[in-house]
């Protein structure tokens, strides 16, 4: 590997030290900023903890456009079932394997740690050609994209943007999905247990993932699951709901949920003797997807139930959940979707909440407007929170000419242009910057958002050194 890349690597090492899980990011950001000024770089924070770092063209490049590298701070923070981290005070423990990097039991961060590591290597070395550079590195991208929603446009003069913040080498995304988040609560009481038994039960090892880029895969979620058996074991035991707990982001395809339940006790034969076929349909239907997929019981002692199960039960299995249209001008591409991805019971209510997507703005607030009115017909709230534009996709575009070139001439043969059913800050970008000409890119990076997450070392340093190569192609522009 070339030294310069091996510069990058080691700047995605040395980020990984730093806790940086979305809402968390005081600490990356000030780095960022002492980076900056380590290096003699003009550089801004704003409020939101978005960092602006600017660098001047190299001799030769002062009348090339400037061209904006972005990339996100924060990461998704997911662990293993048996992990013992704290994002909040702890670096990644990272391994390399091969041809491959990822961290022991957590979340890798490559999403979008190799963009910030790009950017650094960029700023870092003075014998790459470029025009002006503005390095954009914003914050909360995974939960709402609050950093860049709070963007100062008026800090960044470049035409161009080239967002690093996609997973799959060789592909240019050229438009991206709006999105806009819901949660639904709903209030609880509670009654003393008599003559019941109860029982915890534990769906997990589903795989999971990004709940935008890899809806299509039509992956299991355990609390759909779990409202499945709930739904089953309502006809056939009249069960009651003690709590329920499943996923930690709603943008994160739900891999475990735990919930424990009392039956009657006439029931407890019954139950234990038919479980394995009361939740065998589940593990059929999902067989290729969430092959490792696990619904196992326990006895536990508890001693008060939930009154109102049935309309706990009657929400989660009416609420909408995955692929809800796909787009019929683009093949393959998904449209609409939602994703529950969080049910926490706390102590006087359960909250669940729901992450809407599509490409179009209709079809997000249709499907929001939907969630709101079952809401509504069961008697219980809903909020609406993080409305975030999508990108429209441009017929013209300069930047993606130049790219496509490059790419063909670097890898000798052609890019794949594609739109993606997933929230990129492109959409807030085009939105704040409307003349602004951006593409999106990156090196392979494999089940982001979840614990097996890594990324290709090789895919790295080639797309490492296609960021330098189309920076100075676009004197071209």
């Amino acid at each position: 590997m070339e030294e310069l890349f091996m510069t990058a690597l080691d700047y995605f090492k040395e980020i990984s030290k730093i806790p940086r899980g979305s809402g968390n990011e005081k600490a990356i950001s000030d780095y960022m900023v002492k980076f900056a000024e380590g290096l003699g770089l003009r550089v801004k924070q704003d409020n939101a903890n978005n960092v602006y770092i600017y660098k001047a063209a190299t001799t030769g490049y002062e009348n090339c456009p400037t061209v904006i590298l972005q990339g996100h701070l924060d990461m998704v923070c997911e662990k293993d079932q048996n992990t013992n981290f704290d994002f909040e005070t702890q670096g990644l423990d990272l391994i390399i394997e091969g041809d491959w990097i990822r961290a022991k039991g957590t979340t890798l961060g490559a999403d979008n740690g190799i963009a910030i590591a790009y950017q650094m290597a960029i700023l870092a070395d003075n014998l790459i050609k470029h025009g002006p550079i503005e390095c954009l590195m914003t914050t909360e991208e995974e939960t709402g994209m609050g950093g860049v929603s709070n963007l100062h446009p008026e800090y960044l003069k470049g035409k161009i943007l080239l967002n690093m913040d996609t997973d799959i080498e060789g592909e240019f995304l050229v438009s991206c999905a709006g999105g806009i988040r819901t949660k639904i609560t709903m209030p609880i009481e509670y009654k003393p247990i008599e003559n019941l038994v109860t029982y915890e039960i534990h769906i997990h090892d589903l795989t999971g993932g990004h709940s935008g880029a890899e809806i299509h895969h039509e992956r299991a979620n355990a609390n759909v699951i779990a409202g499945y058996i709930l739904s089953v074991m309502e006809n056939k035991y009249d069960v009651n709901l003690i709590s329920i707990n499943g996923g930690n982001k709603d943008n994160v395809i739900t891999r475990e949920c735990t919930f424990e339940v009392a039956i009657p006790l006439t029931f407890e034969c019954d139950f234990e003797t038919n479980f394995e076929a009361m939740t065998e349909p589940c593990k059929n239907m999902y067989k290729l997807q969430d092959p490792n997929m696990k619904i196992e019981y326990k006895k536990i002692e508890k001693h008060q139930i939930i009154s109102n199960t049935k309309l706990f039960i009657n929400l989660i299995r009416l609420l909408p959940n995955g692929i809800q249209r796909m787009n019929h001008e683009i093949e393959g591409l998904v449209e609409t979707s939602s994703n529950i991805g969080v049910v926490k019971t706390n102590e006087n209510n359960i909250e669940v909440s729901i992450s809407i997507r599509s490409s179009t703005h209709y079809g997000k607030m249709e499907l929001a407007s939907k969630i709101q009115r079952l809401a509504n017909v069961l008697g219980l709230c809903c909020k609406v929170s993080g409305d975030y534009p999508g990108w429209e996709y441009k017929s013209n575009s300069k930047i993606r000419e130049i790219a496509i070139e490059v790419y063909k001439k670097m890898y000798h043969k052609e890019p794949e242009i594609k739109a993606i059913h997933a929230g990129l800050e492109c959409g807030f970008l085009a939105q704040k910057l409307p003349a602004t000409d951006i593409i999106a890119f990156g090196p392979t990076v494999r089940d982001i958002h979840s614990p097996n997450e890594r990324a290709s070392i090789s895919s790295m340093e080639r797309v490492y050194n296609y960021v330098k190569k189309l920076l100075e192609e676009i004197i071209n522009y």
